[in-house]
């Protein structure tokens, strides 16, 4: 049996792998048409005209759904290893609901281009990277509370410095931005799909994008922290019958019927 066969080991694989795939694709789609400029454009722009716009949506509410169950996943696993610690359960709990906005946010980069709805798009990142940050805290001070009986201290440095390097590429881009867009380097900007190495503004720009690569690269990583504990895991669907018919009205006639037959009135 190979390593990704293990338990749910392939649910966190297939998330980083696909993620990643559909930042590439999208990005070698925008540069083949030359849509964007080769060196580090923004990940969303890879994703503003089509065809790529549309590989780059589709992709990525995949990738949404395997990011959530993926997180609820976690969510059940480290129920299951602290069913009586109260601490850990609440915290865990809001790990879930960090996640699931994380991943609604997703959804919304995925469905509302950046040079189309711009504000909408930044909320969407907001949600997926922002509330995304403090679902990998949440994930990181769980495995420290876990530790040393469920996690060693080995798995949450390394969660630890994920986190870091999560949070320093989400103060760069929002430093950079901030610069970029503020009305010094002129308008517009948002719109602006190709730079010139001699522009002002420029190096504020591969600063911001550079950041972007970075943050969603960091962000995907964590993720890749769970393989291990995926392997020791799986789920079942356990069906419970609460009548031999799934139509009520058929079920409660053929009740009625055996009934009368029984006490001889048929």
């Amino acid at each position: 049996m190979w390593w990704f066969q293990q338990g749910l080991s392939f649910l966190p694989v297939a998330l980083v792998v696909w993620s990643a795939a559909s930042f590439v694709f999208s990005y070698i789609t925008a540069i083949v048409l030359h849509h964007v400029d080769p060196l580090v454009p923004y990940i969303s722009d890879t994703g503003t005209i089509p065809p790529e716009r549309c590989l780059f949506g589709i992709m990525l509410n995949i990738s949404a759904f395997l990011g959530l169950a993926t997180m609820y996943v976690r969510y059940k696993q480290v129920y299951a290893l602290n069913p009586e610690k109260s601490k850990i359960i609440k915290l865990n709990k809001i790990g879930l609901t960090l996640g699931l906005m994380s991943c609604f946010g997703l959804c919304i980069i995925a469905n509302f281009q950046k040079c189309i709805l711009y504000y909408i798009h930044v909320v969407g990142a907001c949600l997926t990277f922002g509330v995304g940050a403090i679902y990998m805290m949440v994930q990181t001070v769980l495995s420290y509370l876990m530790q040393p009986e469920v996690h060693s201290k080995d798995i949450f440095w390394i969660r630890l410095t994920m986190l870091l390097w999560c949070c320093s590429s989400i103060v760069s881009m929002f430093v950079s931005s901030v610069v970029l867009y503020s009305g010094l380097y002129g308008t517009n900007l948002v719109q602006k799909l190709h730079w010139d190495p001699q522009e002002n503004g420029y190096t504020a720009h591969i600063i911001s994008t550079v950041s972007e690569w970075s943050l969603a690269f960091s962000f995907l990583s964590f993720f890749l922290t769970y393989i291990r504990d995926f392997q020791k895991i799986s789920l079942r669907a356990v069906v419970s019958l609460h009548g031999q018919t799934l139509y009520n009205a058929q079920q409660s006639f053929v009740t009625e019927e055996q009934t009368l037959l029984i006490a001889g009135s048929i």
